[in-house]
């Protein structure tokens, strides 16, 4: 059931992205206008999560943006946005990181104030989401720590809801090493979490199906 639904719900966003691009290859200012907002939130989270720091990710966001720009009409609009779009971030943050030798902030406050914001519970106890809020910071603490190939497949999997398809297409790696790699940074994810005395999930929640 969640697999369909999951399904649906990419179909629908691939087909806003469509009439989009469509708008924006026509000439409509305002359909740019709101592309370059679609795109730039999305490329501002991601490089936030792959750098930690929010005046780096937003230079890169930036830069990101107006190489999408540039490129645009050589996108194949049948494919996805997203994964096309967190290339190019990605791309300009080793970019960054081999010419500047890029520093990781072990802070990632300013992620957490700009994620995906999560449905209101009206039955949510405040303590209960105060002790959520708190491990997911200490997650974000332990995710600075891995290694920047293992950090990237964490973000693109588990908080981007990537098919393997989708992230071997973003890395340019084979899906079969999408999974051992995957496989590899949660093992480290996990082994940095329980060294610092804090308890981890044998196997994060599927979101999409491992397709």
């Amino acid at each position: 059931m969640t697999s369909t639904i999951s399904a649906l719900m990419s179909k629908e966003i691939l087909h806003t992205d469509r009439a989009l691009l469509a708008s924006v290859r026509d000439g409509n200012r305002k359909a740019r206008e709101a592309l370059a907002r679609k795109v730039g939130n999305s490329a501002y989270v991601f490089a936030l999560q792959l750098t930690g720091g929010s005046e780096t990710a937003r230079d890169i966001a930036q830069d990101s943006v107006l190489r999408f720009f540039q490129h645009l009409d050589r996108f194949d609009a049948d494919r996805p946005l997203e994964p096309w779009l967190y290339q190019i971030v990605r791309n300009r943050v080793r970019d960054l990181s081999r010419r500047d030798r890029l520093r990781r902030h072990q802070s990632l406050d300013a992620w957490l104030e700009h994620g995906r914001p999560e449905a209101a519970d009206p039955l949510a106890d405040p303590a209960a989401d105060a002790e959520r809020s708190e491990l997911r910071q200490r997650v974000w603490q332990a995710i600075s720590q891995l290694s920047e190939a293992h950090r990237e497949i964490i973000v693109l999997r588990d908080y981007h809801d990537f098919s393997y398809r989708e992230i071997a297409g973003v890395l340019s790696i084979p899906q079969g090493t999408v999974m051992s790699r995957l496989h590899a940074a949660r093992k480290s994810l996990r082994e940095i979490i329980v060294s610092a005395g804090e308890s981890f999930p044998d196997q994060p929640p599927t979101r999409r199906g491992d397709r």
